[in-house]
């Protein structure tokens, strides 16, 4: 995991079910970090975000999962490929890892697979700024 001084910049975690690959891999441990201004704002030009808002939350958990299990390459097919429970996970823990001026990465740590409902929220909000 990387750290800046004073706070955290990437968080590891497991899948509760995992992603299964091409080649019927499964893939459950995986490293987030934190989400940028671009990565908030760009996925709203996305065609398919403008289609549906639905979208978005794949995009933007594509761009800030830097690795999961053996995977070279996060883009938005391993996200659609994931089950629902993984997405939701997902959804929640980057709600939790990226709250405005809140340290909470070792409160989201601890929970590695109980993280509460709400983070399709954040990620849904993006689309209502």
């Amino acid at each position: 995991m990387s750290t800046h001084p004073g706070f955290q910049t990437e968080i590891e975690f497991e899948l509760p079910k995992g992603y299964v690959d091409g080649e019927g891999t499964l893939h459950r441990q995986g490293v987030m970090r934190l989400a940028t201004a671009a990565d908030e704002i760009l996925p709203m030009r996305d065609p398919r975000v403008q289609e549906s808002e639905a979208y978005l939350p794949v995009i933007v958990l594509a761009r800030v999962i830097t690795r999961l299990g053996s995977l070279k390459d996060i883009h938005t097919g391993v996200i659609e490929g994931l089950y629902a429970s993984d997405l939701a996970f997902l959804e929640n823990l980057y709600a939790e890892f990226n709250a405005a001026g809140d340290v909470v990465p070792e409160a989201v740590m601890s929970k590695a697979n109980g993280v509460r409902a709400g983070g399709l929220q954040r990620i849904a909000a993006l689309g209502e700024a």
